[in-house]
């Protein structure tokens, strides 16, 4: 008997407007001797063939969608395929010295993301579905780059998220197959840094910002930049190797800043670039009080919204920072703003910063609207790829 999910009448609508997912609450029945994690076929419920994809009735998201309207005859070269396409989409639009190369649904491999650093994978499997797949996915990635010449020396997992927990797995962190040392030296933009994929946040490094980063460092030369939420220092490096005059990187993680200033030594910046371990929403008001005004202000805040319902406390907080961002500038100084939360859409957002301004007593000219790098495709339908959001402001005093 075929394994099948057929839709109730009226549902799926996520999935028909492109979307890959379906939820617990859309499925009219089960069809087959099924065991979760298995790849079935989605019927609508009047027979039509929708696609197959993996079922984990342990989440809310029962099926994630691997095909649409198509059936898999061979998962195995499914997946060679989808590596292939998502390895070669990255060699046409980014240095793959160190990228993203899977990038989940964005790359049709739901639940699963990883990362190249040089020579290096760091994996994270969050779908019960992929994750029973992820040794066939990191084999075919090995060979298909093996075949452009570039030798895997090894695997890192950071599967710690709690999403696992919602489908019915642990969360996990290890190497797979042999150990290495797990800080990793890269170059990005003509920068160097120290990757840590054991206990750097997410897989190590945010790949994401790699062309907003070289656009911010355009804006600095001969500049006094601050840079808030710096993490490893990645905004504050491309700054100063932009020219700019001196930089101060806030963070409250000392793992953060203690990496930062190593990468500040490791790029021969140390002597025009501070990092101060501090709460950035604390610093800003005393920076204000103390007289202290840049040309250039970055801010790549943590994202303040993981939910929908959390929305409304959130735009207070992004208002909030921008605000203080602003007070802190020269007049036509430029402000670089981000958010990372894809239910801050690019409208709330904008709309946010424009009443931070307001607030300021500022006025704002757009320079650049930008999105996350290009190895982290946007799929349209499929609301969760388009998260990163990045605004460059020139910031005139009011008249």
């Amino acid at each position: 008997m075929t394994k099948k999910a057929v839709i109730k009448k009226g549902e799926g609508r996520y999935l028909k407007k492109g979307g890959l997912w379906l939820y617990d609450n859309e499925i009219a029945e089960i069809v087959g001797d099924i065991s979760d994690g298995d790849i079935i076929e989605v019927e609508d419920f009047d027979g039509f063939f929708m696609g197959m994809g993996f079922i984990n009735r342990n989440s809310k998201i029962i099926v994630r969608m691997l095909t649409r309207r198509t059936r898999i005859d061979d998962i195995d070269t499914l997946i060679r395929q989808r590596v292939t396409d998502a390895w070669e989409h990255r060699k046409r639009v980014v240095d793959t010295s160190s990228c993203r190369i899977i990038f989940a649904e964005s790359d049709y491999l739901p639940g699963i993301v990883i990362d190249k650093f040089e020579d290096i994978l760091v994996v994270e499997s969050l779908a019960l579905g992929i994750d029973l797949l992820k040794d066939k996915i990191i084999g075919a990635l090995k060979e298909v780059l093996e075949r452009d010449g570039i030798s895997v020396r090894g695997v890192f997992e950071r599967s710690e998220s709690n999403l696992r927990r919602l489908e019915g797995m642990k969360p996990f962190k290890g190497f797979i197959g042999p150990e290495f040392d797990n800080e990793i030296e890269i170059v990005e933009n003509g920068v160097k840094y120290i990757v840590d994929v054991m206990d750097g946040q997410k897989t190590g490094f945010f790949l994401d910002q790699k062309y907003n980063r070289q656009a911010a460092g355009r804006l600095c030369k001969g500049a006094k930049v601050l840079d808030c939420f710096t993490h490893t220092g990645s905004f504050a490096l491309n700054a100063a190797l932009g020219g700019a005059d001196s930089v101060l990187g806030l963070d409250i993680s000392q793992f953060a800043v203690d990496t930062a200033t190593r990468n500040a030594i490791l790029n021969g910046v140390e002597d025009r670039v501070t990092f101060r371990c501090i709460d950035v929403f604390e610093e800003l008001p005393r920076l204000y009080e103390e007289g202290e005004r840049f040309d250039v202000v970055i801010l790549d805040p943590p994202a303040f919204t993981k939910s929908r319902d959390s929305v409304k406390n959130a735009t207070k907080g992004y208002k909030e920072i921008n605000l203080r961002g602003m007070k802190l500038l020269k007049d036509k100084g430029y402000l670089c703003t981000c958010t990372c939360s894809h239910f801050m859409d690019s409208a709330l957002f904008l709309e946010t910063v424009g009443k931070a301004a307001k607030d300021a007593h500022k006025r704002l000219r757009l320079v650049e609207s930008r999105a996350q790098s290009p190895d982290h495709p946007i799929v349209l339908g499929m609301d969760e790829s388009s998260y990163l959001k990045f605004l460059i402001f020139q910031v005139y005093d009011e008249i």
